[in-house]
């Protein structure tokens, strides 16, 4: 079967999780987040975790080449020998050519970049609007999505609900601002490239799922053309 090798790229709050998770059931990919994995490794105090953490406790950046080699060494396991799912790396051209010489010395490459593309104001709207039970974080609402029946107060046992800080929005403006600046020239870099399929995110879930398994299924049949 030929190796479906994919990256899901697009703003915060897209919802790239949520197809990730659906497409790992649909072709038993290996979802890889690389914020998941360096947690990982540090925890597991591997060699390149406990490089790592050396730069995460001295406040610095972890550099492209410890997370390319966590990536490196996490493609080459038996699940993913197939294919795999990388979300949340590259986060800049840099980033991608250093994937890219990676892959190559593995003798893979890219099938396809999967971009799930959702304007500012919904980002913003997605976002902001999220409230979580303060007593189990677990609890999750959202003020227009799946409000509470009873304003700030959790439907399952009654405790307050709160704004987490990530979700403020001068925090999420923030993070967007990052992502056109750093990561968003990257759609132009994979389409150059034509790695890149666009999807629209703000049609309903399962119908960006739809979309986006059609999409792959046929990257699928042309890679065993």
């Amino acid at each position: 079967m030929s190796e479906l090798n994919l990256i899901l790229l697009g703003p915060p709050g897209a919802g790239k999780g949520t197809q990730a998770d659906r497409l790992r059931e649909d072709f038993g990919l290996p979802h890889i987040s690389t914020g998941d994995m360096l947690r990982a490794q540090v925890a597991e105090q591997t060699e390149l975790g406990r490089e790592a953490k050396r730069y995460m406790d001295a406040g610095e950046l972890v550099p492209d080449e410890v997370i390319v080699g966590m990536i490196t060494q996490r493609i080459g396991e038996a699940d993913a020998q197939d294919g795999f799912l990388l979300d949340g790396f590259p986060r800049n051209e840099a980033q991608a050519d250093a994937l890219s010489e990676a892959l190559g010395g593995l003798d893979r490459r890219l099938t396809g970049v999967l971009l799930i593309d959702v304007p500012d104001e919904e980002v913003i709207r997605r976002l902001s609007g999220r409230r979580v039970c303060v007593k189990n974080p677990a609890h999750i609402y959202h003020v227009d999505f799946d409000p509470p029946k009873h304003e700030d107060v959790c439907d399952q046992d009654g405790s307050r609900l709160i704004q987490r800080d990530d979700d403020r929005e001068d925090v999420i403006r923030n993070r967007l601002q990052v992502y056109h600046g750093h990561t968003e020239p990257l759609i132009a870099y994979y389409d150059r490239a034509g790695l890149l399929r666009r999807f629209d995110g703000t049609r309903p879930p399962e119908e960006v799922h739809d979309h986006v398994r059609a999409t792959v299924a046929t990257l699928r049949l042309e890679e065993t053309l």
